[in-house]
């Protein structure tokens, strides 16, 4: 069994609930129909694909956001849902631990798909101080990829000194995951139950918190 030496973990749908979940629930409860939420924000040249690698600013997402809806339809406006994203997504605690529990037992990094934000706050990325908790943070907005796109896993695994092969990296999204396999990389996908633990506690080969 390969050893592994590095933990890389997505953010939000991880170490936050899903932002996912909630742009689904934000453009319902807005009228704004399933397509329109699909032209917005699916595929890798998209608004926000485009605005989490910082081709788009702040202000030219929500224009073309404003945009799709005038032809589509929807009870929101762009700047009215930026807003609402930044607020963030709530932390899921029993991850937090986790990633603790591996502090100097392995290399920790994180690579996250977010969009452009001036706040210095380390909190910033998830309204909690991931920076803190991570060796290496790799934000799509700062170095213009975004996940599955293979390089940004290469980049992490770079910045941590280890080869994929020795790295597992894990990701709510199966489409992300994709990515990092690619490079040969373990992969967990995380959901809302405690599996995620139970995989990556068998890889490292030391116990791990649970709730």
């Amino acid at each position: 069994m390969t050893e592994i030496r590095a933990a890389i973990f997505d953010i939000g749908g991880v170490l936050t609930h899903s932002p996912v979940t909630a742009i689904v629930t934000f453009t319902r409860d807005h009228g704004i129909a399933d397509a329109s939420r699909t032209r917005i924000f699916a595929g890798n040249d998209s608004a926000w694909s485009r605005f989490e690698r910082s081709e788009l600013s702040p202000a030219g997402f929500a224009k073309e956001f404003d945009v799709i809806l005038s032809e589509e339809g929807g009870n929101a406006t762009g700047e009215q849902f930026l807003a609402w994203f930044g607020k963030g997504f709530g932390q899921r605690p029993e991850m937090f631990a986790v990633v603790r529990a591996l502090q100097g037992k392995v290399r920790l990094g994180a690579i996250t798909n977010n969009v452009a934000n001036e706040n210095p706050d380390p909190t910033r990325v998830s309204g909690a101080n991931v920076h803190g908790l991570f060796e290496v943070v790799i934000e799509s907005a700062k170095v213009g990829l975004r996940k599955p796109e293979p390089a940004i896993y290469q980049m992490a695994c770079d910045a941590l000194s280890v080869p994929p092969h020795q790295a597992v990296f894990l990701d709510d999204m199966g489409v992300n995951l994709k990515g990092a396999q690619a490079l040969g990389m373990a992969t967990i996908k995380v959901d809302h139950t405690l599996s995620a633990i139970d995989e990556l506690e068998a890889l490292v080969g030391f116990p791990l918190p649970r709730p």
